[in-house]
C-alpha cells in the first residue's frame, strides 16, 4: 500500500519540473513568411517580435575536381599529399598499392587525421575524376593540396593558388553566408545561424528573390504551456484517487482499504488540500487560484480542467500563469517541496518502509522461536504417550 501511494507521489512529481521554471513554460514558436528561403527555431528565452530577412548567398563547402582519367583505376602518381582545411592540415602518403584515382580517394577518407575533407570519384563520358569536397562550410575552411617526393605523378592533384599551382578545378569556393536582418548585413560560416538573434536558431535554405525579404515572427506558444498543465492535473487526479483507494471502506462488504485512518496520509492530505485551495493576492487580471485557471474539484473529489478558460489564461497572460505556479512560492514549488518530505531518501516514507521491515524481522524471529517450542513440546507430548502406551500394556498384562 505505500509502494501505490509513493508511486503516484512520484508520477506527480515528475509533472512540476517545467511548472516550477517559469521559463519552460513560456514556449516561443518562429515562423517564416516563405519558408522554402529559411527555418527557424526559438527557444523561451527569444522575445516575440518581427523581422526582416534578406537572405545575399548561403554559406558553402570547397569543392575540387581533377582532370578527367581514362578509369578510377588509372595509375597517377606516388608521393605524399597534403591536405589543408582552415588551420588542419594532414600529410598522406601514396605508394603503389594505392597510387591509382580509387585508391588515393581510399586513402584520403581512410586517413586518421582526416582534415575535413570527403574524397569521391566522378565517372563522366570523358573518364574518371577525383572529387574532393569540404566538410565544414565557411570562407576559413578553403582547401588545399600539395605535393612532396614519390615519382611526381601527384602533382596533377595539386591546388596552391598562393603559390599559383593550380592543377586541380575549384568547382565551388568556400564562402560565408551574407545575409541582413531588418536592414543590417551579417555573415556566418554556417547556414545554421544562431548568434543574429538572441534565443532564435535560423537556417538559411536559399537567396531570396532579387533582395525582396521575407518575415520573420517570433511569437509566443502557449500548447506546452497548456500540455504541461494538462499533465500535471491528470497526475494529480492519479495521487487523489490511489489515497481514496488506499483509505476506502465499503459499508456493503464492510471492507476496508490497507491504510484506511492512516495518520501519513491523513497528514499528507491535509497538506495538499491547503496548498491546492490557496487563493493568492494579486493585481487585477492575475491568476490567484487554480480556479481562476479553469482547475476545479469536481464532486469525486478529483480535478477537472475547462480548456477554454485555461486557453484564455494562457493567452491573456502568460507570465501570471508560469508566475502562479513556479518561483519560490508557486503552488509546483509547494507541492514539490511537501512530496519531498515522504519520497526523498529518508523521507517519512523510507522511515515507515524501514519500520515495517524490521517489524517483519521480529515477526520472523519470533515465528522461528515458537516453531523451536512447538518441536520440544511435541516430542514431549510423544515422550509422554509412548511412556503411557507402555505402562496400559503392562497392566493389561498384569490383569490377565
Amino acid at each position: 500500500a505505500y509502494g501505490t501511494f509513493k508511486a503516484a507521489l512520484s508520477t506527480l512529481q515528475a509533472t512540476l519540473t517545467t511548472l516550477e521554471t517559469p521559463k519552460s513554460l513560456a514556449g516561443r514558436t518562429a515562423a517564416l513568411g516563405d519558408d522554402s528561403i529559411a527555418t527557424a527555431s526559438a527557444t523561451s528565452s527569444a522575445v516575440p517580435a518581427q523581422y526582416s530577412l534578406t537572405i545575399q548567398n548561403l554559406a558553402t563547402s570547397a569543392s575540387l575536381s581533377s582532370q578527367a582519367f581514362a578509369s578510377s583505376g588509372t595509375a597517377i602518381g606516388t608521393g605524399a599529399l597534403t591536405i589543408t582545411v582552415g588551420g588542419n592540415s594532414a600529410t598522406i602518403n601514396i605508394d603503389a598499392t594505392d597510387n591509382t584515382v580509387e585508391g588515393i580517394a581510399a586513402a584520403i577518407n581512410g586517413a586518421a587525421n582526416n582534415p575535413g575533407v570527403t574524397a569521391s570519384i566522378l565517372t563522366t563520358t570523358d573518364g574518371a575524376r577525383l572529387v574532393l569536397s569540404g566538410t565544414a562550410t565557411g570562407a576559413a575552411n578553403a582547401i588545399t593540396v600539395t605535393q612532396t617526393g614519390g615519382d611526381g605523378g601527384l602533382s596533377a592533384l595539386v591546388y596552391d593558388p598562393a603559390n599559383a599551382t593550380t592543377t586541380l578545378t575549384q568547382t565551388q569556393a568556400a564562402a560565408d553566408a551574407n545575409f541582413a536582418i531588418n536592414g543590417f548585413a551579417a555573415t556566418s560560416a554556417s547556414n545554421q545561424v544562431t548568434a543574429a538573434i538572441s534565443g532564435v536558431t535560423v537556417n538559411l535554405l536559399k537567396p531570396t528573390v532579387a533582395g525582396t525579404p521575407t518575415t520573420l515572427t517570433i511569437s509566443s506558444d502557449t500548447s506546452g504551456a497548456q500540455t504541461s498543465i494538462g499533465t500535471f492535473v491528470t497526475a494529480l487526479n492519479g495521487l487523489i484517487t490511489s489515497i481514496q483507494s488506499l483509505t476506502s471502506y465499503d459499508p456493503t462488504t464492510q471492507t476496508a482499504g490497507p491504510l484506511l485512518g492512516n495518520a501519513t496520509l491523513q497528514s499528507f492530505q491535509n497538506q495538499l488540500n491547503k496548498i491546492l485551495d490557496q487563493v493568492t493576492a494579486g493585481n487585477a487580471g492575475a491568476m490567484t487560484s487554480l480556479a481562476s485557471l479553469g482547475i476545479t474539484a469536481n464532486t469525486q473529489g478529483t480535478y477537472s480542467t475547462n480548456s477554454t478558460t485555461l486557453g484564455n489564461a494562457l493567452t491573456g497572460n502568460l507570465a501570471n500563469v508560469t508566475g502562479f505556479f513556479g518561483g519560490a512560492n508557486g503552488i509546483a514549488t509547494q507541492l514539490d517541496t511537501l512530496i519531498s518530505q515522504y519520497t526523498q531518501s529518508g523521507g517519512l516514507l523510507d522511515s515507515i518502509n524501514q519500520g515495517l521491515q524490521s517489524s517483519l524481522k521480529d515477526v520472523a524471529t519470533q515465528q522461528t522461536a515458537l516453531n523451536a517450542r512447538l518441536a520440544i513440546y511435541s516430542a514431549t507430548l510423544t515422550q509422554q504417550y509412548n511412556a503411557m502406551d507402555t505402562a496400559v500394556a503392562l497392566l493389561k498384562q498384569t490383569q490377565t
